[in-house]
């Protein structure tokens, strides 16, 4: 039996992965967790193989989550299940430590398929950015745009957006407030932006 961990914010996102696999042979939802921070109390008590998880949560993020998992519970895969754009932050995901990533638009079938590759060691993408890296094709003008950063400044840009202070991004990141005006720096050189609001606004135009 596979287990599973629901990293969500919304409630019936959790509830529906509960009642989608609650007459599974091979998959279980052992339980849900609304924020980043609970996803490790619950890992204290508790074994699961998989966590699936959004990146947008309170308190720990999900990329952030990811660096702290591969430390403290490096056999526990994850799966990015998100609303955001894959061509934007899959990669991110997968450099992070992800095993996959699927975009909350999929069917069933393919949220099992991924589940199922994923627990036997594979990496889950789809096959539309799958077949576009294997032959080197740029994605599209966002992809393109968010290749240039790494997982990190998508981190630190993605905390921006949601109206992050330095101090917070700081705190979450455990990193000092220096070093989050560096990544700023870098964001507003790599992404044409002559100051934050420009910023902000150019971060969601390539989400968009």
């Amino acid at each position: 039996m596979i287990k599973l961990l629901v990293a969500d914010h919304h409630p019936i996102i959790r509830k529906g992965l509960e009642l989608l696999f609650l007459t599974s042979p091979v998959i279980q939802v052992e339980g849900g967790v609304d924020d980043g921070e609970s996803i490790f109390d619950f890992l204290k008590n508790n074994t699961v193989d998989i966590l699936i998880s959004e990146i947008d949560l309170p308190k720990l993020n999900g990329i952030t989550a990811l660096r702290r998992l591969k430390k403290e519970y490096p056999n526990v895969k994850v799966l990015i299940f998100s609303t955001h754009p894959e061509e934007v932050y899959a990669m991110s995901s997968i450099k992070a430590g992800a095993s996959g990533y699927i975009s909350k638009t999929a069917n069933i079938l393919t949220l099992r398929e991924a589940i199922l590759k994923i627990n036997q060691g594979g990496i889950y993408l789809s096959n539309d950015l799958t077949h576009r890296l294997a032959f080197g094709e740029r994605v599209n003008r966002t992809g393109s745009f968010y290749k240039k950063l790494s997982t990190r400044e998508v981190e630190v840009l993605k905390l921006l957006s949601i109206g992050k202070k330095n101090k917070e991004i700081a705190q979450e990141l455990d990193i000092n407030e220096k070093t989050v005006s560096t990544y700023k720096a870098r964001l507003m050189k790599k992404l044409n932006a002559s100051n934050l609001v420009d910023l902000l606004n150019q971060a969601k135009l390539l989400e968009s």
